[in-house]
């Protein structure tokens, strides 16, 4: 998919994920990290396929896991609960037509009471996206207190 494309609704699948989604989401987590402004995984990819897999296949209550599917293959993922938006990443090659805006959106509807997420200060690009689309910064950290030890920014929204 070329990056200036849209995708439109009728293209995008937007559906919970399943136990077949678990290596495509690895693979667009540890691509779309590599490709963004933000420090590397700490953790070797076993670690993070499990981590994944566990969100997936064993949810914590409240969690989700939403899957956007482009011509039969995931291109992107949101993990979610009702107050945390704990992870949206969206393919290197699928980022700019919209799958993200769409799994934003979706946990906008899902979450209609609001919820935070934490997003690196580096990661300009991530940054101007949530702005975009109503969230607004409420907290810079120093990034003591998360696991790379990189500088922070708390988003919220509404």
């Amino acid at each position: 998919m070329n990056s200036t494309e849209s995708v439109t609704p009728t293209e995008a699948v937007l559906r919970p994920a399943q136990r077949e989604d678990i290596d495509d989401i690895v693979r667009t987590y540890i691509e779309a990290r590599a490709a963004a402004p933000m420090p590397a995984p700490i953790y070797p990819e076993s670690d993070i396929r499990e981590w994944l897999a566990v969100k997936v296949l064993a949810p914590q209550k409240g969690s989700q896991v939403w899957v956007a599917e482009v011509a039969g293959a995931v291109s992107a993922f949101a993990a979610f609960t009702p107050t945390w938006l704990d992870d949206l990443f969206v393919d290197p090659r699928a980022q700019g037509t919209g799958l993200g805006t769409m799994l934003l959106d979706l946990v906008k509807s899902l979450a209609p009471d609001g919820f935070g997420l934490w997003v690196f200060e580096m990661n300009t690009p991530a940054r101007a996206f949530y702005a975009r689309h109503g969230l607004r910064e409420v907290e810079h950290t120093d990034g003591s207190a998360n696991q790379e030890k990189t500088p922070d920014v708390r988003m919220a929204w509404p």
